[in-house]
């Protein structure tokens, strides 16, 4: 009877009550003890401990399965929101048009850009037409002769939009008062003024310089000797120089420093020479 009941014991697996299942397994269980002992006992509680294990496991599997979404909590707490872990995942591209605004905010606005990426370039293009318009004031050069002294000067006065130091030294030198060696600055303006006439007499020739710079010394005895010497002559502040050009008539001299309009001009037909100043516009 025993036998029977042992038998029995798998299709009491497949009924639908766990209860009465747990029910025949502990009277078969207790047949076996008074059967076979202890250590058949033994094994049989091993078999019920691991059959209770079994379906414990397959019910925590099945009520993980019918609840997908309670069991992703558990799973991992990172994930317990995907869709707002979504969100903060992909939070730079929320707003993708933002996002490439930001990315790319050199070029939002690509025709400013270009604007001032050639503002230069403008700049260059007009400085170019300046250039070649005053093409001949960015390197000037002057020819002196000093009748007096001997000394001649054939240099670069001005370059690179500024007049260089070490010639208008020289030119001072050159201009000096050769009677008593007095050395004075002489104006700029006045260099210029006879570029100018060179480049409006289309001549290479050197100017012959008569008479630059004079201390008051030098110009107070040349005033008590000739009537043509003014008392407060501009020879006096560098600003003045009597010339003639070899070959050329110093009628044609005067003629064209009267249309530069650039200062005093006066007129010397005996004495064949022209004088200039960087005075007030006038002529004599």
């Amino acid at each position: 009877m025993n036998e029977l009941s042992l038998i029995a014991l798998p299709s009491d697996e497949d009924c639908t009550a766990p209860s009465k299942r747990r029910f025949l397994k502990q009277m078969a269980c207790g047949s076996l003890l008074a059967i076979s002992g202890s250590s058949m006992a033994s094994a049989a509680v091993r078999h019920i401990y691991q059959s209770n294990t079994h379906h414990k496991k397959e019910a925590l599997h099945n009520s993980r399965a019918s609840h997908p979404h309670k069991a992703a909590p558990a799973h991992g707490s990172h994930t317990s929101h995907p869709h707002k872990t979504a969100t903060a995942h992909n939070s730079h591209s929320s707003h993708p048009h933002k996002t490439t605004t930001a990315r790319n905010s050199h070029s939002s606005h690509p025709h400013k850009t270009v604007t001032a990426h050639n503002s230069h370039a403008s700049d260059l293009h007009g400085t170019t037409d300046i250039n070649k318009h005053l093409a001949g004031f960015t390197h000037k050069a002057i020819a002196l002769h000093n009748i007096n002294t001997g000394d001649k000067l054939n240099l670069t006065y001005f370059e690179q939009g500024r007049y260089v130091k070490g010639a208008l030294q020289e030119i001072n030198y050159l201009f000096r008062d050769y009677h008593i060696g007095a050395v004075h600055p002489v104006d700029p303006l006045l260099i210029d003024q006879l570029y100018d006439l060179k480049q409006h007499l289309d001549v290479n020739k050197p100017f012959h310089l008569i008479s630059g710079y004079r201390s008051p010394f030098t110009n107070a005895n040349m005033h008590n000797q000739r009537s043509g010497v003014a008392k407060h002559s501009l020879h006096m502040e560098g600003r003045a120089i009597d010339i003639r050009i070899e070959g050329l008539d110093t009628k044609t001299i005067r003629n064209a420093a009267l249309a530069m309009r650039r200062g005093g001009v006066g007129y010397y037909p005996s004495a064949n020479f022209v004088h200039l100043d960087t005075g007030e516009v006038r002529a004599w």
